[in-house]
């Protein structure tokens, strides 16, 4: 399929870009319609890297060049262009990274599957704010977590926001969505993982406590931004640990903390 020129907004397979701004509709739309947005052509080029299929693009006419490849690897993907006034109608923003792809979601794997091979993977329990997601990939990917498990309330991974500051990076790291910790905690067991949960109390022990002796497998557990980890979680914890801080502090954004926990992981592990 050519290169298409739009001049106007009718075209159905344009409803896939509209109204990205609206956090909760999108949130509806995207996952039941078995798709997600990928912006700018490093971040579609990481998805296609990733085995993922593009179902349309949507660009501006400078950013074509930078993509033409797609054109020749997918010849029947629509690929559409505009004005950057009629995108900024279509999306409601300004398309300051010139490119957006829609994207079929892949199927999500099982947990177990994930878990055969992995050392260390990071569980994030009903993480709400999509950047602090995104953060946490970025920190999983680049510090060594072997994959990251993601509870039902938990904000997509692959929401626009996520993916973006995430640097494509929840495109690399093998991921899924787990259960209820009624069937997660079990299965995290049975996998061999000591349920490490990075939370405050008079129970919990120092990072580097923890790291001196550290277990051959991790699941390192960081819970939401305002209350922390549930009941749930904590009752399902092998060991609470907490990072020592300074000057009255008691704790970090939940991606920083991520990286913390992960780079001591990494460093005792030797891997």
């Amino acid at each position: 399929m050519p290169v298409i020129p739009i001049t106007s907004l009718d075209r159905p397979e344009l409803a896939d870009y509209a109204d990205l701004t609206d956090v909760a509709l999108r949130r509806i739309l995207e996952p039941a319609g078995g798709l997600y947005l990928a912006e700018s052509s490093k971040v579609i080029e990481r998805a296609i890297a990733a085995g993922h299929r593009p179902r349309s693009i949507l660009l501006q006419q400078k950013w074509l060049p930078d993509l033409a490849w797609v054109e020749e690897r997918f010849p029947e993907v629509p690929i559409f262009v505009a004005s950057d006034e009629l995108l900024e109608t279509l999306t409601g923003f300004q398309m300051h990274r010139g490119a957006l792809a829609s994207m079929h979601r892949p199927v999500l794997p099982d947990p177990r599957e994930l878990l055969a091979g992995a050392h260390t993977v990071v569980v994030l329990e009903d993480i709400v704010d999509h950047t602090n997601v995104g953060a946490a990939f970025r920190s999983a990917a680049g510090l060594g977590a072997d994959a990251v498990l993601i509870s039902p309330r938990c904000a997509d991974p692959l929401y626009r926001r996520s993916v973006r500051v995430s640097m494509g990076t929840v495109l690399q790291v093998p991921w899924t969505r787990i259960g209820e910790w009624k069937d997660a905690a079990p299965l995290l067991h049975e996998a061999g993982f000591t349920i490490a949960a990075l939370a405050l109390g008079d129970d919990s022990i120092p990072l580097p406590q923890f790291t001196a002796a550290l277990p051959e497998r991790v699941a390192i557990v960081l819970g939401t931004e305002g209350d922390g980890l549930s009941r749930r979680a904590l009752a399902a914890a092998d060991v609470r640990i907490e990072i020592p801080m300074l000057h009255g502090v008691d704790s970090l954004n939940v991606a920083s903390a991520s990286a913390v926990a992960l780079y001591a992981l990494r460093y005792a592990s030797g891997r």
